[in-house]
């Protein structure tokens, strides 16, 4: 809790005794704590909507996940043939939109879910925890929906990256392959490096980009507009992007193995690499990665943050019926 400042009553302040006056009406002065710099208080949020926050979450989260993936599929291939190819392997620039139109039909569900979970958790947890401790909402909140988005974003991302190596040619003979193959388990195949990059990486960078858009309306003392929003989601994800690509290294090495199994888990994975092809390999792709990320995360928040407000005002009516329901 922050430093306690003097605050008058709006209501009482006629009241407040002159110096020839007793201190008897001094309850009409009360202390106010002062704002941290990243608070939230309940008074600047609107009133907790799980209906209309759900349904805006879902909305605007399917249709950010959507353009960020079209847009930067490209360098997202590029980024995943660099990190599998081992030694020095050639790098192949034909067919960068492989798997783009398989991947949307995974990409669009899950971020959908991913939002759809990740808002209504976070309105809910800022209500639980302290004013001081709002990053450990948001944290909790990425976690949260990331491992509800992981149900279907891990058979969307081996199929594609499957794909983006030369493996298949299509996402419907790439999933009858891999389940003929491998069984039902290799669509998941590396689900726990997956996890172990992914969690981090929505925890991180939803906590950074709430934090400073908290922080600059506070300093600002207005909302953000589409190019701030763009600015801090783009620096939210360059900075989570670098601090992750080793576990997005192992993600990826472990997804396209198929059957080879050439690593028998996380751990053995990590020696292989430094022991075979040095410490360095572990950050194979940073560049397209970092540059990726920083671009989709200026172009995801920007287009959440826009579809949100879209959503909430043309579809008034869901908060109209959740407010009449509260009253019955």
């Amino acid at each position: 809790m922050g430093p306690f400042t003097l605050a008058v009553d709006t209501k009482s302040s006629s009241k407040i005794p002159t110096t020839g006056e007793p201190n008897r009406k001094m309850r009409d002065v009360q202390l106010e704590p002062k704002m941290s710099f990243a608070a939230i208080t309940a008074c600047e949020e609107k009133p907790f909507n799980f209906l209309s926050t759900l349904f805006e979450g879902v909305v605007a989260g399917g249709a950010a996940g959507v353009v960020v993936e079209t847009a930067l599929y490209p360098i997202d291939t590029i980024k995943t043939r660099l990190q599998a190819a081992q030694g020095g392997g050639k790098i192949i620039l034909k067919g960068l939109y492989s798997g783009l139109a398989g991947n949307l039909a995974g990409v669009l569900p899950a971020s959908a879910l991913f939002v759809g979970v990740y808002e209504p958790t976070k309105q809910k947890l800022l209500r639980i925890f302290p004013e001081n401790l709002s990053a450990v909402a948001h944290l909790t909140a990425g976690a949260i929906g990331g491992i509800a988005a992981s149900l279907i974003r891990v058979p969307t991302e081996v199929v594609k990256q499957r794909m983006q190596t030369g493996q298949f040619s299509s996402a419907p003979n790439a999933v009858r392959l891999i389940i003929s193959k491998e069984g039902f388990a290799g669509l998941y195949a590396g689900y726990g490096s997956f996890l172990l990059r992914d969690l981090p990486f929505d925890a991180i960078q939803f906590c950074i980009y709430e934090q400073l858009r908290i922080g600059y309306r506070v300093m600002a003392k207005r909302d953000l507009n589409d190019p701030e929003t763009a600015i801090i989601g783009a620096f939210a994800g360059a900075l989570t992007g670098a601090v992750t690509t080793p576990l997005d290294v192992i993600k990826t090495r472990l997804m396209v193995q198929g059957s080879a199994n050439q690593y028998k888990g996380i751990f053995d994975c990590v020696q292989t690499i430094v022991r075979e092809e040095g410490s360095n390999a572990l950050l194979k792709g940073i560049g397209p990665r970092v540059l990726w990320i920083s671009i989709g995360g200026a172009i995801f928040f920007s287009v959440l943050e826009s579809t949100k407000r879209a959503v909430a005002q043309r579809h008034p009516r869901i908060n109209q019926y959740s407010n009449s329901s509260k009253k019955e």
